[in-house]
């Protein structure tokens, strides 16, 4: 698929538009002035494949603790930075390499001046988000009383302005809400409108069960268009979580690849294992694999390795026992309690070749 063409912006280390791999971001919920314990989640979703952190940064404290984890971690980190412009001062002070703010939110022309003056010195990007829920009244009146993808792109634009008569480009864009269809039409209208990098993901999104389906279906929808150039997967719970859905999206639409993909059917009256319980036995076992192999897991040994001989390696069950295979060649037959070790006996092998 062809990607609509942005500027791309320096987030640290990562750039995020231009030509550049779309980046997966995550936010942590840990206070972030206790250093300890962000820095460990920060290390967590570096492990499950994250590139930039996002920290929030309400008050003095949260803001002066971020140099004390940047010692800690590598990795881009972002402030989230709602209305007091010393904290986003302080924040920068501190190393921090991106901020999220909305500069219309913080009072002052000389508060978003001060700002600005130190974003640029310090080459620092800004984001503007826009959620259909931070929408100003007097825009809500003028589109109709409520939220629409023209309204949320208006009042981002209301923001843009500002840094630009600054002469601040350093930005990147987001504009969420809940409603997939209002999210996904309200980036199509900004992505025609400016060439600044789009930040995706569906707002409150829920946990993940209902989250995870609402992010897929929106934020894919539009990668599948080519518009987006970083994303967070917003789930209620562990952030680690949205780190993985949003690489499952990106691997899903073949813009990334990050770790295994498990291919297993869905189970039918052939089935004679328990395939439900070796699929999530094989799928939690393989989070700690990085390189990007395909593994299968199938329940019928009559079209089990036909029908996954795309599979680097892969497990076919029959009563009692299953098949072992390699790109569709079986490899020796194995009892149904011998299934999964064996199978990660030979995912083994292949990791080790891969790395050799």
């Amino acid at each position: 698929m062809q990607r609509r063409k942005t500027r791309p912006i320096q987030i640290g280390e990562v750039t995020v538009g231009g030509n550049a791999p779309i980046s997966v971001q995550s936010m942590t919920n840990t206070r972030t002035d206790n250093v300890q314990a962000t820095v460990e989640q920060i290390k967590q979703l570096l492990t499950a494949g994250c590139d930039i952190v996002r920290v929030a940064v309400p008050d003095i404290n949260a803001a002066e603790a971020i140099s004390s984890i940047k010692s800690l971690v590598d990795v881009p980190l972002i402030a989230d930075i709602h209305f007091d412009y010393r904290l986003a001062l302080t924040a920068m002070e501190r190393g921090v390499n991106g901020l999220r703010l909305n500069p219309g939110n913080m009072g002052d022309h000389e508060h978003v001046t001060a700002v600005v003056k130190e974003a640029k010195k310090r080459q620092i990007p800004i984001r503007i988000g826009v959620n259909a829920g931070s929408i100003s009244k007097e825009l809500l009146a003028k589109h109709g009383g409520h939220p629409t993808p023209e309204a949320m792109v208006e009042s981002a634009l209301s923001h843009i302005r500002i840094l630009e008569k600054h002469n601040f480009n350093d930005i990147k864009i987001s504009l969420k809400a809940h409603d997939v269809p209002l999210t996904i039409r309200a980036y199509q209208l900004m992505s025609e409108t400016v060439d600044y990098p789009l930040h995706l993901g569906i707002t409150e999104a829920g946990t993940i069960r209902s989250g995870v389906i609402k992010s897929a279906v929106g934020i894919g929808a539009l990668l599948a268009q080519g518009i987006g150039d970083t994303l967070r997967v917003s789930l209620t719970g562990d952030p680690v979580e949205e780190v993985r859905v949003a690489n499952e999206i990106l691997k899903s639409l073949g813009l990334r690849q990050y770790g295994p993909t498990l291919v297993s059917c869905p189970t039918c009256g052939r089935c004679q294992i328990n395939l439900v319980d070796i699929a999530e036995m094989v799928d939690d076992k393989l989070k700690s694999f990085k390189n990007p192999i395909t593994v299968a897991v199938m329940g019928c040994v009559v079209n089990g390795p036909g029908e996954a001989k795309e599979a680097d390696v892969g497990i076919a069950g029959g009563k009692g026992e299953g098949l072992l295979f390699r790109k569709g060649e079986i490899i020796r037959k194995v009892p149904e309690s011998e299934l999964v070790t064996a199978l990660f006996a030979e995912i083994d092998k292949l990791d080790k070749e891969v790395n050799e």
